[in-house]
């Protein structure tokens, strides 16, 4: 039963999705809480008012003008029938005037004068002129009396004009007549000969109903005929209006597909607007690449950008080629090709991992992280993928270089000291600084030149960081933030405290670590990441003596910097275990 139910469930939404569907093409989309209608179902429901409108117009003029003429006939035959009964009437009152027998005479007359009737409702009546009535021959209930006194009135007020005869319109047995009237002074009365007007314009009611039955039947073949004929025509119309749809639901330009278009002005609309949004796209294109990923985004959706920021919870990455000195005398302006092609490896990297690039100033390159709305992993766990890749980045060159001097050494024997200085200043090596916590995001400057950018203690302190890599002979060093950031949201590295540091332009000591991925942690990195832990113990509490031997024992090259510290077993009597910087 339940698998029953869902299919049933399954079968009414692909019903309701069918009918929204149609309804969608005939009704059009709704788009922003308006309703978009097609064009086609405008220009097809005008015309067809106007086809509707001018049709009708046209059958119920014909049929007011064929009224008149069937009016005009029907006189013709009412008065040819009045003179019968006006004759026979003027012979009986001959025969009256013998017999002396009325009602005989009465029904006589009445006898002729039903046979020239044709209709249900037809009359032939004798009225005197005080409503009384002389005879009435029809189909229809007989009358005491003439109940139309307005209508009576005028026939004596013509009569008494001299007019004895005519056509009029009357209300006999509560229904409109038309008819025609002669005054028989013989029998003072008037002889009315009528035809009731609904049976009378019945056939042409009929007629003027079946023709606009067909007119309907037409129109809407018509109206059907037109859709296919102009929605044929106007095909690129819909094209068009659907691509800008979802180009307004993706917030995206695109180019419209115009392929087998004819050549109208339709067509001429589309290509001119491919242009404009191929001119824009590349104009999108330049802005984004001088503008981070969240202001482009936000840019394209506001249609501005204002001058604010916000302080936000970011992690910032900090990153500077070492030896960039030398490597700027030995190159010259070749550095700039060097640079761009480290750059251009490094940063597909950190967009990839959510980060955005907030500047670029020579050598050094600063990246922020959690900016983007719709970031899916954590922030200092895309910081820290990132680092390792623009290691990977510089690896990588480095050995492109190394694989074309090993090229030029079995071609020609050795390098020169001219190309033994080059390469050596290719061999890029980086080293990356990264920190975080609540820092200040947005757009500073004017609202004619403006950039967007991240200022807070942390920034400056993701820069320290990067210089303690020199220090500590470590590809990358980060902070406590990074680490508990890291650690409630990943478990993919091992962080290895190094020191507790206090860098120049602070007054308290930062704990500093290393982020070592576990992946690389073989049993004799294991081994000396136990030694080193225990020599740091052994140094803060200061012991030095102990520190120094175990700090020996360790082969990192992070254990140097310490055995240099401690080779006099004497510590210092102030000492609290944090190693001031003199330099940046």
């Amino acid at each position: 039963m339940q698998k029953v139910d869902e299919v049933k469930s399954i079968q009414r939404v692909n019903g309701t999705g069918s009918i929204q569907k149609v309804a969608e093409g005939v009704l059009g989309r709704k788009v922003g809480g308006v309703r978009v209608v097609p064009l086609v179902i405008k220009i097809v429901a005008i015309f067809t008012i106007f086809l509707l409108v001018s049709n009708f117009a046209s059958n119920y003029i014909n049929l007011l003008l064929n009224r008149g003429e069937l009016i005009r006939l029907m006189n013709q035959l009412l008065v040819k029938d009045l003179k019968e009964i006006y004759v026979f009437a003027t012979n009986q009152h001959e025969i009256y005037f013998y017999n002396q027998n009325y009602e005989e005479t009465v029904k006589a007359i009445e006898e002729s004068a039903i046979k020239s009737l044709k209709g249900q409702k037809s009359i032939a009546i004798g009225v005197k002129p005080d409503a009384s009535m002389f005879f009435q021959a029809s189909k229809v209930p007989r009358a005491s009396s003439f109940e139309d006194g307005g209508t009576l009135s005028q026939l004596s007020q013509s009569l008494k004009s001299g007019r004895q005869e005519g056509s009029v319109y009357f209300r006999f047995n509560r229904e409109d007549y038309f008819g025609v009237y002669k005054y028989i002074e013989k029998w003072d009365s008037f002889l009315i000969r009528g035809e009731e007007l609904n049976e009378f314009y019945q056939d042409s009611q009929r007629i003027f109903r079946d023709v606009s039955f067909v007119i309907l039947l037409i129109t809407i073949f018509c109206a059907l005929l037109g859709i296919f004929l102009i929605r044929f025509i106007l095909r690129f119309v819909s094209r068009i209006t659907s691509s800008l749809m979802k180009m307004q639901e993706t917030q995206q330009l695109a180019l419209i597909d115009l392929s087998k278009a004819p050549n109208d002005d339709i067509t001429y609309l589309g290509i001119s607007f491919n242009a404009l949004a191929s001119t824009i796209d590349n104009l999108l294109t330049i802005f984004r690449k001088f503008v981070t990923q969240d202001v482009a985004v936000r840019a394209y959706r506001e249609r501005e950008i204002r001058l604010e920021g916000t302080t936000k919870n970011l992690t910032v990455l900090f990153t500077d080629i070492k030896g960039f000195t030398f490597m700027t005398e030995t190159l010259g302006n070749d550095i700039i090709n060097l640079i761009n092609l480290h750059y251009d490896r490094a940063i597909r990297h950190i967009h990839l991992h959510d980060g955005i690039v907030g500047s670029i100033i020579g050598d050094a390159l600063l990246a922020v992280y959690g900016t983007l709305d719709d970031a899916k992993n954590n922030k200092s766990q895309e910081a820290l993928a990132s680092a390792y890749k623009i290691l990977d980045v510089a690896a990588s060159l480095r050995k492109e270089m190394h694989d074309r001097k090993e090229e030029i050494v079995k071609r020609r024997g050795a390098l020169t000291e001219a190309e033994e200085r080059i390469y050596r200043a290719v061999l890029i090596e980086v080293g990356v600084g990264i920190d975080g916590g609540e820092v200040f995001y947005g757009n500073i400057g004017s609202t004619e030149r403006m950039t967007n950018t991240v200022i807070g203690d942390n920034v400056n302190s993701a820069s320290r960081l990067e210089g303690l890599t020199r220090v500590y002979k470590v590809p990358i060093v980060c902070s406590d933030y990074v680490k508990n950031d890291l650690e409630r949201g990943s478990d993919g590295f091992m962080f290895l405290e190094m020191d507790m540091v206090q860098v120049k332009g602070k007054t308290e000591g930062k704990r500093v670590y290393w982020p070592i991925l576990k992946g690389n942690i073989d049993l004799t990195l294991e081994r000396d990441i136990e030694r080193f832990s225990k020599g740091l113990k052994a140094y803060y509490e200061g012991d030095w003596v102990v520190a120094y031997k175990l700090f020996s024992e360790c082969t990192l090259p992070l254990a140097e910097v310490f055995r240099e510290r401690t080779e006099d077993p004497v510590c210092p009597k102030d000492w609290n275990g944090i190693w001031t910087m003199k330099t940046k």
